[in-house]
Formats: structure tokens, C-alpha cells, sequence
């Protein structure tokens, strides 16, 4: 346990100067207001994350992942939340603008690189060129696929609308009760390759008693929900007065840099579990942190925008945020179409993470080119639409027995935990 004080202590003292500035009202440059704030933002998502992982063993397997990715991403939830409250308050401001840079930022970002990564330093540390994930993970790509096929219902309107935000709430609640209907973590048991092993500063305070775990997971989150509720406008704020300051587009700092603190916890935290040899736990928790996104934020974001205008309004995609958010709920079909194996290969990750970097550096060479952006990023979102099409060829049985599965039938305990062997599936795709 006095390792798990000593994090928490560090944490807390990251996370001081910005609470202290915050407090005497103290103004420096908004690239250092918005490196304190980010900084303390990033710490608070530590000290979230490692209590959510001690009330693990408690839930099934599919729940402490839903639990865990919805806690860490709380802090990217805040600070969009921010961009569209004020957008609300100031219609026609760049504020709108900025909430959808920071949502559609935050999802490409974990599902180009976040997945990749763990893909990658699996293969680097153990050989093996895939991460196998097990029979209950069809609950998670299922529900991430109903997500993502529903986002083009918005990107057809150009809005999003209260209508919209009972549909996606609707989506996640009908996830999380799937999720509670597995087996218990405990029942369930790891998978065949992976470690039983817990990682990081949660481990130790798993082994309290429970009323004692359980007392200290909510003093964790209170302190950090009050640093990230305090920091989330002088970090916005600072990203806003740092792009004019070092003269790049404000649209795409906060678009890729705004995500970073808020998923930079977690990231970390599944590259621990990764090195540790539970990549199927690291990738699963990833892939129920986009679907919190894909349904809890984009569902949340006009109706944060409405209470901001007093009144119920949606909340409007200009042509730039509309083809956004295109791009992302493409990148979204082709990512799901790549799990419906249960096996995310290197060959998978190496792609996904080729095409993110492209459109990722397309957007700084045009940065201050609008239309041309426009035009190369659509062309992005029809070839992931291609690409995802020629997946579905080659494996749309698995599509159906994902829907029979994750939809509708409650996993015994005695279902398989990886796929069928490779004879009974086609030849990999990607």
C-alpha cells in the first residue's frame, strides 16, 4: 500500500500548480495555462483510473471494461462539454466548432493509435503477431457497430438532436445491461493468452478489505472529479489562446491535442496490462472506451449545447465538422470490421495506424487550407467505406454470429474464450 500512497501522492502533486493558479487567479501565457491545466487533467484521470481498477474483480469481465473506459475518459467528456456549453451560450461562436474537433479528435485518435499501439508492443514483447479476443468481447464490437452505423443518420441531417441523444443513451444503456448479464470476472477466468496478473497502483488496493477499497475508491473520485471540473476551462481557454500564440489552426490543436490528456491515462495504463501479456483485457477496455464516446458524448453534446442557450436546440455540423464527422464514423465501420474474427492482427494494426498518420499529417500540411482538407478527408472516409466493404465479403458470417451472440444470447460460462480454430474461419483478411 505505500507504493499506491507514493502514486498518489505524485498525482496530486502534478496536479497542485494548476489548482493553485486556478485558486489565486494568477494569468500566465495560455501555452502554459494550458500545459498546468492539461497536466493536472492528466493526473486526476490517473487517480480515476486506478480506483475503477480495484472494484474490478467485483463485475463481469465485460462490466469493470465499460466501468473502467467511462471513468478514464471522464476528462475528455468535461472539456468537450465545456467547447459546447459555451457554444450554446454564444450561438454562431467557433465554440460549436471546437466541440466537434474535440470529440471527433478524441475517437479517431484512440482507435488509430490507441489499438495500433497495443497490437504492436504485444508483438514486441511476446512474438505473437495478433491479439486474440474471447467470445463475450462480441457484446462490445456489436454494440460499437450500432453506434457507428447509426452516426450516419447524423452526418446525413448535419445535426445532432435530442431525438439522436435517446437513441445513443438508449444504445449504451442496452450495452451496459448485455454487459451485466455476463459472468463475473471471477467466474470467467483469463484467457488462454494472458497473464493472470494485476498491473499498476490499482492492484494494491485491490487487496483491502472491500468497505475500505470502496471508501478510498470515492474519495479518488471526488478529488479528482473537483481537479478536473476546475481545470477543464483554463485548459480549453489555454489550447484556444495557444494556437493563435504559436500561429496554427485552432480547430486542429484542440482536435489532437485536447484528446491527449483526456485518453492518455488509460492508454497508458492498457500498455501496462499489455506488457504484463493481457493484451485481450488492454484492447477490449479501448474498444468500450470508443463506444462510450460513440454513444454517452456525441448523444450528450446538444443537449450540454441547448442547456448552455437556455432553450432545446441541435447542434449544428458546419461542412467542415459534418465531414468530420464522416471520417470518423468511416474509420469506426472499417475498425469493427477488423475485429469481427476476434483476432486484431499486426497486419490490422499496421494499416489502421498507416491511414490515421496520413490524414493525420494532411490535416497539418492544409491546416490552413479548409476546402482542400475537406476534400482529401472525404476521400479518407470512402476508402475506409471500401476497404470495410471488402472485409464484409470475406467475413460476413462472423457479422451474423456477432449479432447472435452480443445481441441477443446471454455467453455461458462454459463458451469458448477465443475464436474457433483457423480451419473453421476464412483466411485472414487484413
Amino acid at each position: 500500500m505505500r507504493r499506491f500512497w507514493i502514486f498518489v501522492a505524485l498525482a496530486l502533486l502534478a496536479a497542485a500548480p494548476g489548482v493553485v493558479l486556478r485558486q489565486g487567479g494568477a494569468q500566465l501565457s495560455p501555452v502554459a495555462n494550458a500545459g498546468i491545466a492539461g497536466l493536472a487533467i492528466l493526473a486526476a484521470g490517473f487517480l480515476l483510473s486506478w480506483g475503477v481498477e480495484a472494484a474490478e474483480e467485483h463485475v463481469s469481465r465485460g462490466l469493470a471494461l465499460a466501468a473502467l473506459a467511462l471513468i478514464t475518459v471522464l476528462p475528455e467528456f468535461v472539456v468537450d462539454f465545456y467547447y459546447a456549453y459555451h457554444g450554446g451560450q454564444q450561438l454562431g461562436s467557433e465554440y460549436v466548432q471546437f466541440a466537434a474537433a474535440n470529440m471527433t479528435g478524441a475517437n479517431r485518435l484512440l482507435v488509430g493509435a490507441g489499438w495500433p499501439v497495443i497490437v504492436l508492443l504485444y508483438w514486441w514483447r511476446s512474438g505473437r503477431k495478433s491479439v486474440d479476443l474471447r467470445w463475450d468481447n462480441a457484446v462490445e464490437i456489436s454494440y460499437l457497430a450500432l453506434g457507428s452505423l447509426y452516426s450516419f443518420v447524423i452526418v446525413l441531417k448535419g445535426r445532432i438532436e435530442w431525438l439522436d441523444a435517446l437513441v445513443l443513451f438508449g444504445l449504451f444503456a442496452a450495452y451496459l445491461w448485455r454487459l451485466a448479464k455476463l459472468p463475473t470476472k471471477a467466474a470467467q477466468g483469463d484467457d488462454e493468452n494472458e497473464v493472470e496478473q494485476e498491473v499498476g497502483p490499482g492492484a494494491a488496493l485491490a487487496t483491502l478489505p472491500r468497505a475500505r477499497q470502496f471508501a478510498i475508491i470515492a474519495g479518488l473520485a471526488v478529488v479528482a472529479g473537483a481537479i478536473i471540473v476546475s481545470q477543464a476551462g483554463p485548459f480549453a481557454e489555454g489550447l484556444i489562446g495557444a494556437a493563435g500564440t504559436m500561429g496554427l489552426n485552432k480547430f486542429l490543436l484542440i482536435q489532437w491535442v485536447s484528446p491527449l490528456a483526456g485518453e492518455m491515462p488509460e492508454i497508458i495504463i492498457m500498455i501496462l496490462f499489455t506488457l504484463a501479456l493481457r493484451p485481450g483485457y488492454a484492447l477490449g477496455a479501448l474498444i468500450s472506451d470508443k463506444i462510450n464516446q460513440w454513444t454517452l458524448l456525441v448523444g450528450a453534446l446538444p443537449l450540454v449545447y441547448s442547456l448552455g442557450a437556455g432553450t432545446l436546440l441541435p447542434l449544428p455540423l458546419d461542412a467542415r465538422q459534418g465531414e468530420e464527422f464522416f471520417l470518423t464514423a468511416a474509420q469506426s465501420v472499417f475498425a469493427v470490421t477488423l475485429l469481427l474474427r476476434l483476432r486484431f492482427s499486426l497486419r490490422s494494426a499496421v494499416v489502421l495506424l498507416a491511414l490515421f498518420l496520413v490524414q493525420l499529417g494532411i490535416g497539418f500540411v492544409y491546416q490552413h487550407d479548409a476546402s482542400r482538407t475537406v476534400q482529401l478527408l472525404t476521400a479518407f472516409a470512402w476508402l475506409y467505406l471500401a476497404l470495410s466493404v471488402a472485409m464484409l465479403a470475406t467475413c460476413w458470417r462472423q457479422l451474423l454470429e456477432h449479432v447472435r451472440v452480443g445481441l441477443l444470447n446471454r455467453i455461458p460460462v462454459s463458451a469458448p474464450r477465443t475464436p474457433p480454430p483457423a480451419a473453421a474461419s476464412p483466411p485472414d483478411g487484413y
